[in-house]
């Protein structure tokens, strides 16, 4: 039986670097598009194959499809994970910034399930990199909490109209999890820890809201995102899954 292939955006870095890694532990055909290869091919050698990508543009997640279905002659599992928070207050968002953010975190995951959708067959998988902002929101953070409530629409919608062909589509929504996209995001001085305090902050957050009095890692997420792709989540399609620690109890 042939291998596996999952498609990651941003598997570069952060969140989707530990995806990236727990993928080609279990064996997967592994294709990461990103903006930069980011040392991919000296980390992984041939185990991952990295497409230039910009998760804004339709055509890149077209080409980055194509590619790994040339390559090994399937899609099984796509994931969405590319994009970025940013904290402003909304008199200081411009277009500019709300276009980006839009076309980022949300018009990206739009484009990779669309072109996911068009390659998979029954028993393949997209899942949706989210975030626990996608259910509640918290001050300064509009722009990012409205591209992740969104993107949980998504992922119920579209669920239900490609469930018909056996393609499950799922979200993954982690709480803070301390990657250095986010802890440079946390500088911000309209962010939660303005103070520039980003590692004070993430370990205070745990122990006054975590069940467990922690956060989740990288590859606890990562972990989450396999178990979504196997047979053994056969039943499990259009749900937003915490991996938070207890954060946000439902």
């Amino acid at each position: 039986m042939s291998k596996k292939t999952v498609v990651i955006t941003g598997g570069n870095r952060g969140i989707g670097l530990s995806i990236t890694e727990a993928f080609v532990d279990a064996g997967f055909s592994v294709f990461v598009g990103a903006r930069n290869e980011a040392g991919l091919v000296t980390r992984f050698g041939d185990s991952v194959r990295y497409l230039k990508t910009d998760v804004r543009n339709a055509a890149d997640h077209q080409n980055l499809v194509s590619l790994a279905v040339e390559v090994t002659g399937r899609l099984d599992v796509f994931i969405n994970n590319a994009g970025y928070s940013e904290w402003r207050p909304i008199a200081a968002i411009d277009e500019e910034f709300l276009d980006d953010i839009i076309a980022t975190n949300l018009k990206g995951a739009f484009w990779g399930c669309k072109a996911a959708v068009q390659a998979m067959g029954e028993g393949s998988s997209i899942i949706n990199i989210s975030s626990i902002a996608s259910k509640r929101g918290s001050a300064n953070n509009s722009a990012y909490v409205a591209t992740k409530f969104a993107m949980n629409g998504l992922t119920q919608s579209l669920a239900k109209e490609v469930g018909p062909r056996g393609i499950r589509v799922n979200g993954v929504c982690p709480v803070l999890i301390p990657t250095d996209g986010l802890l440079e995001a946390l500088k911000s001085p309209y962010g939660p820890a303005a103070n520039g305090d980003g590692a004070g902050f993430i370990a205070k957050f745990a122990q006054d809201n975590a069940a467990l009095k922690r956060l989740p890692t990288g590859a606890e997420v990562a972990a989450m995102c396999l178990f979504l792709a196997s047979d053994a989540a056969s039943a499990i399609t259009a749900q937003n899954i915490n991996v938070d620690c207890g954060v946000f109890p439902q």
